[in-house]
């Protein structure tokens, strides 16, 4: 039941979430940590992150840059419409350090909400990911890894 009404609603269109000021962000994850209490029957003062580990949950914010990351893993691959793979451009290398790195260009935005958009949002995120991660040979290895360092990234943990 909680699936149905609460995370699946949490999920869908989150990628529309990205770059929204963190006192939103929070207003979801407050949503997000009473489920959790709901399915493991934890008390309100008692610990989440415990619990959401657990679950192995991530936080709203990297459920949010897991949605982007996946749309820009499948515009880079040929995976996603015309429409998205155009925005995305990859850096032109001009024989430094960096060439082993699969960066993306960000463009200048003149604006705080063009800083939202795709085309400067899932760049940012993309450079910020791990080599490993961004040369995964498949979506659904891509999904696996990014949700291991986003998890890893959360929650500070191995697992």
């Amino acid at each position: 039941m909680v699936h149905a009404f609460i995370t699946s609603r949490l999920d869908y269109c989150n990628a529309l979430y990205g770059g929204l000021p963190k006192c939103l962000i929070d207003k979801l994850g407050r949503v997000q940590r009473t489920a959790a209490r709901l399915i493991s029957n934890t008390r309100k003062y008692d610990h989440i992150t415990p619990v959401m580990v657990s679950l192995h949950w991530l936080p709203i914010q990297e459920r949010i840059n897991f949605k982007i990351l996946l749309l820009a893993y499948k515009a880079l691959h040929g995976l996603a419409p015309d429409y998205l793979s155009g925005m995305l451009h990859r850096r032109v290398q001009r024989g430094t350090r960096s060439d082993q790195l699969d960066l993306l260009n960000v463009p200048k935005s003149k604006t705080g909400f063009g800083d939202r958009t795709f085309q400067c949002l899932a760049p940012t995120l993309w450079n910020s990911v791990p080599l490993s991660v961004c040369e995964a040979p498949s979506v659904d290895c891509f999904k696996r890894h990014l949700k291991t360092f986003l998890f890893r990234q959360a929650y500070g943990q191995s697992s």
